[in-house]
């Protein structure tokens, strides 16, 4: 999914969705070189997501192990 940043107002970005919609992001959570006019990308890591899973398993059976 693709946004372009419209304008930021306080806090949050406002970015126009593929749609033609708008909405607002945390402006943390918008890289802080980011201007009005970019556009920022967001995709689903699917290898983190997987180690991350991995990861959260292992602890839950150390919980678990006698």
């Amino acid at each position: 999914m693709k946004y372009t940043i419209d304008r930021f107002e306080g806090e949050f970005a406002v970015v126009e969705l593929e749609s033609g919609k708008f909405a607002d992001i945390p402006r943390e959570a918008i890289p802080e070189a980011a201007h009005e006019g970019d556009i920022i990308s967001v995709s689903i890591d699917s290898s983190a997501t997987k180690n991350a899973k991995k990861d959260i398993r292992k602890l839950e059976d150390s919980l678990w192990a006698d």
